[in-house]
């Protein structure tokens, strides 16, 4: 690997993040504050925690950082899960499926670094 910027994971994920900012321009106003800013800082903590542990001295700390994007990860699927409930989003949507192909990736790349 020459750079994050070469990992797939690390493509889809800034995907996500221009995705969760697209569909959050179309909340209330009232949420910019609220569940706005925290699914998109938990959008965007995804990848740059990727890069953060690939630029990183050794293959230990990578993991920790790429477990750190697991738990964004996670925090982000919580609040889409938030945003369905509260009607801001539909509940089928496709942000859905793309966070459970990252969080795949995120672990056999982790996988792959124990091995």
């Amino acid at each position: 690997m020459k750079s994050h910027k070469d990992l797939t994971v690390y493509k889809t994920s800034i995907d996500l993040v221009v995705a969760v900012y697209n569909l959050t321009k179309n909340f209330l106003v009232d949420e910019r504050f609220g569940l706005i800013s925290q699914l998109r800082r938990a959008a965007v903590s995804v990848p740059s925690n990727i890069a953060k542990g690939a630029a990183r001295n050794s293959k230990k700390e990578f993991i920790r950082f790429l477990y750190i994007s697991l738990g964004s990860l996670a925090e982000l699927e919580t609040q889409m899960e938030i945003a369905g409930r509260l009607k801001f989003i539909s509940e089928n949507n496709e942000l859905k499926e793309q966070s459970i192909y990252i969080r795949r990736m995120l672990l056999k790349l982790i996988q792959s670094l124990k091995e």
